[in-house]
């Protein structure tokens, strides 16, 4: 969603006939760059900090605040060097032994993905973990990892390397695991896989997070993510707790290379989503024709709170992301709540038989 400011944190306010507002202006002046289109925000987080402080919480509260900031900004300089580079977060157990057919399988996963330029996300752990890094390759790995009160190892692919990061709380980790993805792949695993999984699809569902594959991996005979599955069917969907459309957000298959294809597909012709303002914006490689724009009009009005979908180019509004001034967009005013369905829409565009063809 668009950048609003709180009034509430902007309020002028003094203490000990000090003007903190001039201060905390002062301080941008000196620190941001000049032009930066981030200076607001920059403004707010000073701001909130100062409130914090005059208002001089207990030490636990003002602990967890620094440990945050610290650990996010951290986070945030470490993965700049891989900004542009797609990533996948595979998800499973840590307990899976190496010869275990769903390790085979989670290395085999690692390689596929690492073939096409997908870098590999993980806990950094054992099992699952260090089956997917092992399969991709430092190059392509990078490793989450979270520091405990005993001994604790990352697997030996990304162990003492700029590809690994180590986190205090479980809370700013998971975000980082739900943020750099552009998808994730859940293998078997016990309640933390679960939880990763009913978390991404929560986020997902309700807008919190834009849509990206959600790869339910299993190895051909295999019932885990089957019977998860028929669960969600009996008694989520017929119970009428998700909407049937919600199932579209995940996909079950059976070996590494179908998993990477289902990744690959994903991105053939959607590239990315934002909004602007009140518009939806979906960014393609490729315009539809004017035949499936049609079929858009038609099969997905039900997305639209109000009017029609339109393709344009690049809009004022995104001269921020010049990057990606070259893509074509297909704006809308989405409902925000139906993103099964938007996933429907994203699979259509995606065949290249609704492509504008190229003169």
């Amino acid at each position: 969603m668009p950048y609003d400011p709180d009034d509430y944190l902007s309020r002028h306010f003094q203490t000990s006939g000090i003007d903190l507002t001039q201060k905390v202006d002062e301080l941008i002046n000196l620190t941001v760059p000049s032009g930066s289109p981030n200076l607001a925000l920059y403004r707010e987080m000073l701001i909130t900090v100062v409130r914090m402080a005059q208002a001089d919480r207990n030490r636990w509260d003002a602990k967890i605040m620094l440990q945050t900031l610290r650990e996010m900004e951290h986070a945030f300089s470490a993965l700049e060097q891989f900004k542009r580079r797609r990533k996948v977060t595979v998800f499973g157990s840590a307990r899976t032994p190496e010869g275990h057919p769903i390790y085979t399988l989670a290395r085999q996963l690692g390689a596929e993905l690492a073939k096409r330029d997908l870098m590999v996300i993980t806990g950094a752990g054992g099992g699952i973990m260090a089956a997917a890094h092992e399969g991709a390759g430092l190059e392509n790995s990078l490793g989450l990892n979270i520091t405990l009160p005993f001994e604790q190892h990352a697997n030996t692919t990304v162990n003492g390397s700029e590809h690994l990061l180590s986190f205090h709380f479980f809370f700013v980790r998971k975000l980082f695991f739900v943020k750099e993805a552009d998808a994730l792949v859940l293998c078997p695993g016990g309640f933390g896989t679960l939880d990763e999984a009913l978390e991404v699809l929560t986020l997902i569902q309700t807008g919190k997070s834009p849509v990206v594959p959600v790869v339910l991996l299993d190895e051909p005979d295999g019932s885990y993510w089957e019977d998860a599955i028929g669960f969600l069917h009996e008694q989520l969907e017929r119970n009428r707790y998700i909407l049937p459309s919600d199932m579209n957000l995940m996909r079950l298959v059976r070996n590494a290379d179908e998993a990477a294809a289902e990744i690959a597909q994903f991105y053939r012709n959607y590239h990315s989503s934002r909004w602007l303002r009140n518009s939806f914006v979906i960014r393609m490689n490729h315009s539809l024709s004017e035949k499936a724009l049609g079929q858009v009009q038609e099969q997905f009005a039900d997305l639209c709170l109000e009017g029609d979908f339109s393709q344009q180019a690049n809009p004022d509004s995104e001269k921020d992301e010049p990057e990606f001034s070259e893509l074509i967009r297909l704006a809308f005013r989405f409902n925000g709540r139906d993103h099964g369905r938007l996933r429907e829409l994203i699979d259509f565009i995606n065949l290249p038989q609704h492509w504008a063809s190229k003169a």
